[in-house]
């Protein structure tokens, strides 16, 4: 029998409209508006962390090193005794420093409203007391903890930050996920078994807004049995009114599906998307996960993260900017160092990034390294053009449309008096203060009233 899409509407918190029931197919869940909470936030934090913390030569340790990647044979030859297991990384994962309060004040004044850790990345290892992991989680091996809800705790008493939540829907060697794979995926033993009742109990274990799921690309969506979990996360469980997802839950899905779509890591296409989406990146251009061996120039500067920040938000979509924390429970200086300065920034430009929507143009049709955002505030609406460079000679050619009258007021977040402006030809010029007398680096955003 077909499945009937129900037409009555209702009206849940967060500015979610939704059906009355959704049902397991892509045709329904589509259908669901977005909390509005999400596509407000704009910028999100995410935190690789796991035992491939300890060897911290790449969150993909363990499947380099059994596929033989000379690199990584050659750092195991050199620095540990002959039939050392990967197991056996799983005992100094101890997070003897981690300080879930700590981390969420580094968090908060990154200005991020959401974070994302990993709760089980490809390895199978879980930061939290599963059921279905015995003897492979981070109360019975490592930490003796559950840091998922020590985090999640923390966030919520110390923030307002939504907390989000990484999962892995394979696991490189896990015995029934290899058996699954070969028998084309033609039995789910690994799914019924292990990767959904890991997926239930965390969401009603620990609530979270954000699931990231990954590890989909081997088997399909109807292998994963993703259309069954997502019909009962939207329906009846405990976050059904605030939780969003994004793309990654089966071979094909990608960029199609979900309430938002990364389409693949580092994904920041420059122009205007049709969908929300979501740009996750690194700190460590290099890595997701702390390396002991990074070196200074492998980091992406302050004035590049925010670059990255005003791109993606002009083009409509989150930036979720990753951090990868030691293996004892330290977020070292240089990603702290990061978090600050982008929040920083946000405390003197937020306005032109929290809570706005993509305006007519995303970029400067005369000057490069200007971007816009708008927003709406009551009756008001605002325009931001938020310039990457300081302006030269201090005046700002813009080349935009921007709908100005003989009264418009133009300002710049971090001065207090407005800018003195000018259209001539078609071309609006600003006037600039000197640099010093503005409370702002790295960028600078220009508010228009229209």
């Amino acid at each position: 029998m077909e499945s009937k899409l129900l037409l009555l509407i209702v009206i849940e918190p967060w500015g979610v409209s939704k059906q009355l029931r959704f049902t397991p197919d892509w045709e329904s869940l589509d259908t669901r508006e977005i909390p509005s909470w999400f596509d407000n936030a704009k910028f999100g934090i995410f935190i690789h962390w796991g035992v491939f913390s300890v060897p911290s030569f790449g969150e993909w340790f363990w499947y380099n090193w059994q596929e033989k990647s000379p690199p990584f044979v050659e750092f195991m030859e050199k620095n540990y005794p002959p039939g050392f297991t990967y197991a056996n990384f799983a005992q100094q994962f101890r997070a003897e420093f981690f300080d879930p309060n700590h981390w969420a004040e580094i968090l908060k004044s990154s200005g991020a409203k959401y974070v994302v850790l990993t709760s089980k990345h490809h390895e199978g290892f879980t930061l939290w007391p599963s059921k279905y992991s015995w003897n492979w989680n981070a109360m019975d091996v490592g930490p003796k903890r559950d840091l998922v809800g020590e985090l999640a705790e923390a966030i919520r008493e110390k923030t307002n930050m939504h907390f989000g939540l990484y999962h892995s829907l394979y696991e490189w060697y896990h015995p029934l996920y290899l058996q699954d794979k070969a028998n084309n995926f033609e039995t789910q033993d690994f799914v019924r078994l292990k990767t959904m009742p890991e997926l239930y109990e965390l969401v009603n274990t620990y609530k979270p807004d954000v699931i990231w799921s990954d590890g989909d690309w081997e088997a399909s969506d109807k292998y994963w049995d993703t259309l069954n979990f997502l019909a009962w996360l939207y329906n009846d469980s405990p976050v059904r009114h605030t939780v969003v997802v994004n793309d990654r839950w089966g071979r094909g899905v990608g960029c199609k599906h979900g309430d938002f779509v990364n389409c693949q890591d580092r994904y920041n296409p420059g122009v205007l998307q049709t969908r929300k989406w979501e740009n996750a990146m690194t700190i460590d251009k290099e890595a997701w996960a702390f390396r002991r061996n990074a070196r200074l120039s492998d980091f992406l500067t302050t004035r590049e993260l925010i670059e990255t920040l005003v791109t993606t938000v002009s083009c409509g979509g989150n930036l979720l900017m990753n951090i990868g924390p030691t293996a004892d429970g330290v977020i070292r200086p240089i990603f702290e160092e990061r978090l600050r300065d982008v929040g920083s920034w946000l405390q003197v430009n937020g306005e032109a990034i929290f809570g706005t929507r993509p305006w007519t143009l995303q970029n400067d049709t005369l000057t490069s390294n200007v971007w816009y955002t708008s927003k709406r505030i009551f009756i008001w609406k605002y325009v931001y053009g938020i310039t990457l460079r300081w302006p030269e000679n201090n005046t700002l050619m813009l080349g935009a449309p921007v709908p100005l009258t003989d009264g418009s007021v133009v300002t710049l977040l971090g001065y207090k008096d407005p800018l003195k402006w000018s259209i001539f030809k078609g071309v609006l010029s600003i006037q600039f203060p000197e640099m010093n007398q503005v409370e702002s680096q790295w960028g600078w955003a220009v508010k228009f009233a229209i």
